[in-house]
């Protein structure tokens, strides 16, 4: 069984596993529930992190220095048992590392931490990439964060999303789990979208470009959660078609072009780390009602 690790600040509760590293649980002091629950009738994720892909690959295959690798969707981290490298009663850092399993399906050393942290109403999730490989690594990361819909307190209200740079990035959509290269017209209004199950019908919304570094998930005049994006300039937001989340997911880096490469460095909005070289992506999310 994966090890679950609690930690806690004046306002929040925490739990996260081994298991991908992933959060299983963010409640506010008063016990009520702001993350999905994982139930298996909908989406047994919680909030995976996506590494070293975001998305699908073509034929579920990656090349490197035109290699093929079978490479599943999102990647590989999130099933894998991660090690706890540091915790104290706010923070928790689990990492990851390269291994004779990870080299067969992702040629490059690497490891890779994972560090969640809560303060006052505020959660913050931070990952780190170091290539510790001789060559150049190619990757993405992304986050896939579900929360309640509706919101606790905001039963019967209607919810929103709205961007706080009140643009009106146009969509992408996926086509088999790879995205498109029609741009469509952006379904935010100076900013502002007001959601609807329907929206989810084709998939994900992506939005590769535009949508800045933060956001507000918001009941109408009730609970909201306020969030900002550190190095993570795409953004989707997905749902299960009828089922009682959203998920608010920053990323860097995309699925495969339709039509497009199978290697990784030709990826959407890849990440290419140089040799003994870090990168740092960070996602906060603020709790308020």
């Amino acid at each position: 069984m994966p090890d679950i690790v609690r930690i806690t600040s004046d306002e929040l509760v925490a739990e996260i596993s081994s298991l991908g590293s992933e959060m299983q649980s963010l409640q506010t002091t008063d016990g009520r529930d702001w993350l999905w629950n994982g139930d298996a009738a909908f989406w047994t994720g919680r909030s995976p992190i996506l590494f070293p892909i975001v998305g699908k690959a073509l034929g579920n295959h990656i090349a490197v220095d035109g290699l093929s690798y079978e490479m599943g969707q999102h990647g590989f981290a999130r099933r894998a048992e991660w090690v706890l490298a540091d915790a104290s009663t706010s923070t928790c850092r689990f990492e990851l590392e390269s291994s004779q399993d990870t080299l067969k399906t992702y040629p490059f050393a690497f490891l890779l931490s994972l560090t969640h942290s809560l303060e006052g109403h505020g959660l913050t999730v931070t990952a780190e990439v170091e290539n510790r490989d001789s060559r150049p690594m190619p990757f993405g990361l992304g986050y896939h964060p579900a929360f309640l819909w509706p919101l606790p307190g905001g039963e019967g209200k209607p919810h929103t999303v709205t961007l706080d740079n009140g643009a009106e990035p146009l969509l992408t959509r996926l086509e088999d789990g790879l995205v498109t290269r029609d741009k469509l017209p952006s379904p935010f209004s100076r900013g502002h979208l007001t959601l609807a199950h329907n929206l989810f019908e084709a998939d994900a919304m992506i939005f590769a470009e535009g949508a800045g570094k933060g956001l507000t998930y918001a009941a109408e005049g009730g609970p909201s959660l306020k969030f900002a994006f550190d190095n993570l300039p795409n953004l989707a937001l997905w749902q299960k078609v009828g089922a009682p989340f959203l998920c608010v997911e920053p990323w860097h880096g995309t699925a495969a072009e339709a039509g497009g490469s199978a290697e990784m460095a030709n990826r959407p909005y890849t990440t290419i780390l140089p040799p003994g070289e870090k990168a740092r992506f960070a996602f906060s999310v603020s709790v308020t009602g």
